[in-house]
């Protein structure tokens, strides 16, 4: 199985006197080194806070992700606003926390030299990807892009850097993102890209929990998340993972109004 636990540099990330660990799954948007660099020192201090031990785990690809959480592997996760429908709906994994900084939506990105300024001159025109189910940067831009009468050829590259980088080298017209990750890229790539449309925005990735695992240590992981906000010497840890500003989530008041959103059609069953 194309999965990286990282075990070599230990099972447990925080508290090392708990006995049994608990798995945190991260949706690979990124590289899975970058992912890892990102997420590893944020558990390490979560742990400690949350008197939890967990072991890190980033699957290879985004489809694969989506088979170990909706067979509900995972005891903890970090999800795209749409996966967090479908666990629920078929897992009933529980939103602890999200950022409450900026809200997120889906981008189409163009080469900065293209003359294209519109979506309408996208028609019969191939855009990548990350994958099918990505939530803002996939389901919300083919959404937009079939309501708006465009049609279009999907190349699917694996994740968001993959997206932009084709643009950039040309392999195909425009790509679908969003905000967040575009912001991260190093300047000489944004430099290169100009963004031609922006889907609505909507609460952002949450953090979830498998019901499995006791309310105690749900309400303790959310509550130390919470916290490290507080201190100073964590906000990077906290930017770096796109969780700025943790805040506590409900599903019902959160989640639920994607439902309402109509994604279903355009969602792969089998995550490619």
């Amino acid at each position: 199985m194309l999965v990286y636990p990282f075990a070599a540099l230990g099972a447990c990330l925080g508290d090392q006197t708990v006995g049994k660990s608990r798995s945190v799954y991260i949706v690979p948007q990124l590289t899975v080194s970058k992912t890892y660099a990102y997420w590893a020192p944020l558990l390490e201090k979560l742990g400690l806070k949350s008197k939890q031990c967990f072991e890190l785990i980033i699957p290879a690809t985004i489809p694969l992700f989506e088979k170990e959480l909706l067979s509900g592997k995972p005891d903890f996760a970090f999800v795209n606003p749409y996966h967090g429908v479908m666990a629920f709906r078929t897992q009933k994994y529980i939103p602890l926390v999200a950022d409450g900084k900026s809200k997120l939506g889906g981008i189409i990105v163009v080469r900065t030299d293209s003359r294209l300024d519109t979506i309408n001159t996208l028609q019969n025109s191939k855009i990548a990807f990350p994958s099918p189910n990505a939530f803002g940067a996939s389901l919300l831009v083919r959404s937009s892009l079939t309501k708006a009468g465009i049609s279009f050829e999907p190349v699917y590259v694996r994740s968001h850097q993959n997206v932009y980088r084709s643009v950039i080298a040309g392999d195909v017209l425009a790509g679908g993102g969003i905000n967040n990750t575009l912001e991260r890229e190093p300047a000489e790539i944004k430099a290169q890209l100009k963004v031609v449309f922006t889907t609505p925005l909507f609460m952002p990735h949450p953090f979830v929990a498998n019901p499995r695992v006791p309310l105690s240590e749900q309400k303790d992981v959310q509550q130390a998340f919470i916290a490290m906000k507080t201190e100073s010497s964590l906000l990077v840890l906290l930017d770096n993972v796109g969780i700025p500003d943790p805040i506590s989530v409900d599903y019902k008041i959160d989640y639920q109004p994607l439902e309402k959103l109509q994604l279903d059609k355009f969602v792969s069953s089998n995550g490619s």
